[in-house]
């Protein structure tokens, strides 16, 4: 495997006239479980089609594997497993057919494999797929996304439309078999309490560009909330990474990327009488990122 699984460059994509996608640069390490974020219409299944070949974008470069995956897109799909989001699949086909079926694509398909993921995976050969539960189906399109021992399986929203349970369920068997498989995983999902114990990186897509990306122990150790009484000259326009403030009554919570030392004297310098310092989820960090208040963060507490 390529030291990058995936590195994109500068990607462009639009529908007519509306900017989709607009100059996003990535790099997935190889062998990572790689969690892409954002919110329902930020671009990531739009991202993910058009590194597929399914789409062409506006400009930009993609690799995958090390491959041009505009120019060489059959050679890439070969080399990766896909699932859709809500993936759709005949019906009126058993999973031993499908199962079948979907090996002719694929010359080094396994099928000794593929009958232990049916195992795993609790399926029957016999089952239709029409009478699939919504859990049993993301079961199917999982195994038959690993069927032919991918170097990298793109997961778009997987688990989308199953309860809780099904959802905890599913994402159990996921991670445990594409770990024990050392294959490398894209991960995109707007539920962001489903990549956080998984995933070892994150990239947060908004608006059609990249907010943010980082190993998730880094996320988590260098974003951080302050709750301060500002002093009434406190201006915040000069603290480096100011990623959301916050008034609450005579309090003010100000969220800061990169965070060190030297952030935290000015915050002191700016508060009345101390501070205090909390970590954050990735559900926090996210919405810190994506929808933090930007207006005030050039402003004087007292504007």
């Amino acid at each position: 495997m390529t030291e990058a699984a995936i590195e994109i460059n500068d990607l462009h994509f639009s529908y007519g006239r509306k900017k989709v996608l607009t100059g996003v640069n990535l790099e997935v390490p190889a062998g990572s479980i790689f969690g892409f974020l954002g919110r329902n219409g930020a671009g990531k299944t739009t991202l993910i089609k058009t590194l597929l070949g399914l789409q062409k974008p506006s400009a930009g470069t993609g690799t995958i594997l090390g491959l041009d995956c505009f120019d060489h897109a059959l050679e890439v799909r070969k080399r990766i497993g896909y699932m859709a989001e809500d993936q759709q699949m005949y019906g009126w086909m058993r999973v031993g057919q499908i199962i079948n079926w979907v090996s002719g694509f694929y010359p080094n398909w396994d099928m000794k494999f593929t009958d232990e993921l049916v195992e795993i995976l609790r399926l029957s050969k016999n089952t239709k797929v029409k009478a699939l539960s919504k859990g049993q189906n993301s079961s199917l399109a999982l195994l038959l996304a690993l069927g032919h021992h991918p170097e990298l399986v793109i997961l778009d929203d997987p688990t989308l439309g199953l309860d809780p349970i099904a959802r905890k369920d599913f994402l159990r068997h996921v991670i445990d078999l594409l770990q024990s498989n050392n294959v490398t995983v894209f991960f995109s999902s707007h539920l962001l309490y489903e990549i956080e114990p998984v995933a070892d990186h994150i990239a947060i897509l908004d608006e059609g560009v990249i907010r943010k990306t980082d190993r998730t122990e880094n996320l988590r150790e260098s974003v951080r909330k302050f709750i301060l009484t500002p002093k009434p000259e406190a201006d915040f326009a000069g603290i480096d990474g100011l990623l959301d403030v916050m008034h609450a009554g005579d309090s003010v919570s100000v969220t800061v990327e990169n965070c060190n030392d030297e952030k935290r004297n000015q915050l002191k310098q700016l508060s009345q009488n101390g501070m205090t310092e909390t970590a954050l989820n990735l559900d926090e960090i996210f919405e810190a990122y994506v929808i933090g208040n930007k207006g005030q963060m050039q402003l004087s507490v007292t504007s």
